[in-house]
């Protein structure tokens, strides 16, 4: 072969590339790595769409991802769900917005509605490709790998081609891109190593995440490429029923999950999600609240408002009076989520 004539490779002296600032360093604090490319991975049936859904939706909002981890780089998120029907994506979505107190209706989240998305063709993998230059998401999420490519997932050389086009698509267009996958059986000494198919998944991951379910408890575990991983975040699963509208979301369970980057708050000092949603549905109001006002703002069961409302009254945050529930004194809760109601 001739290469007389071949344009060099572009090369550049270390000492000349770019520093990363912090402020660019994650999308959301601690958990995933802002350009990342990676999976949230488990066994069938562990909630691995419901906490892809819960990351979305945190992007697309700027709430906090499991109402404790920050999003540092909210946008529009864009979201393919291969094995969901349609009306049944939007239920999982809006059980989510009405715990956070938002508005389904202002949410920057798409959803890709094709019923087939095979990104092993030539076709599909630029119908996707213009989809995203026209909506241009902070983040993309593709669920599950299984539904998106006819390959043999053990083969190293088939599987190669399939993320080097998502690598390609990440850098391409400046987004995190997060893929469904499923796990093995075998119980392995990294939670990485038990994904479905070649060891070249694991390589290619910069952040993923790992579920393990033990009933309606979960155990996420974060691994990182260029970053330390945090500590393993318990997780419960709440189930809402108010009104004949069911829904569930996942919560951190446990004080010692907090950020790395969060003062350590006492236990029985540090509000629940669910009670800063309480504090600035009362903030927001100019008369004091009734049980049923805050029931109709906030769409929660009455047994968890109740709750709530008795842990705030004890550590004097809140105050009954005659014609409702209204806050003791101007007071914001340390770590509580923003929301407006």
């Amino acid at each position: 072969m001739n290469t007389d004539h071949a344009d060099p490779l572009p090369v550049v002296y270390i000492r000349d590339v770019d520093t990363l600032p912090d402020t660019q360093r994650w999308l959301c604090r601690t958990l995933w790595s802002r350009n990342a490319v990676g999976f949230i991975a488990a066994a069938a049936k562990s909630f691995k769409s419901l906490i892809a859904l819960d990351l979305a939706v945190s992007v697309a909002s700027g709430t906090p991802v499991l109402g404790r981890f920050a999003i540092e780089d909210a946008g529009t998120a864009l979201v393919y769900l291969a094995e969901d029907a349609l009306p049944h994506v939007r239920a999982r979505i809006e059980s989510l917005c009405r715990h956070r107190a938002l508005d389904i209706a202002t949410l920057p989240l798409a959803v890709i509605t094709s019923p087939v998305l095979r990104l092993d063709t030539a076709r599909d993998q630029e119908r996707l490709r213009t989809t995203v230059e026209r909506i241009r998401p902070r983040l993309l999420v593709l669920d599950p790998l299984v539904r998106l490519h006819g390959r043999d997932e053990n083969d190293a050389t088939q599987i190669s081609a399939l993320l080097g086009y998502f690598r390609d698509l990440q850098r391409q267009f400046d987004l995190a891109l997060v893929i469904v996958h499923h796990t093995t059986k075998r119980q392995h000494s990294q939670p990485g190593q038990s994904l479905r198919g070649s060891s070249d998944l694991h390589a290619f991951g910069d952040s993923s995440w790992y579920l393990a379910r033990h009933g309606d408890n979960v155990t996420l575990t974060v691994e990182h490429r260029s970053a330390p991983a945090p500590k393993p975040v318990a997780l419960a699963l709440i189930t809402d029923d108010d009104d004949g509208n069911v829904g569930m979301h996942l919560e951190v369970r446990d004080a010692p999950n907090v950020p790395y980057d969060t003062p350590a708050v006492p236990r029985d000092e540090r509000p629940s999600e669910l009670e800063g949603h309480v504090v600035n549905a009362l903030q927001a109001r100019a008369e004091p609240a009734s049980r049923k006002d805050l029931r109709a703002a906030l769409r929660i069961n009455n047994e968890r408002l109740g709750t709530a409302l008795c842990a705030l009254e004890q550590r004097g945050v809140i105050r009954r009076t005659p014609t409702g529930w209204t806050l003791a004194q101007s007071v914001e809760l340390p770590h509580t989520t923003r929301s407006t109601p």
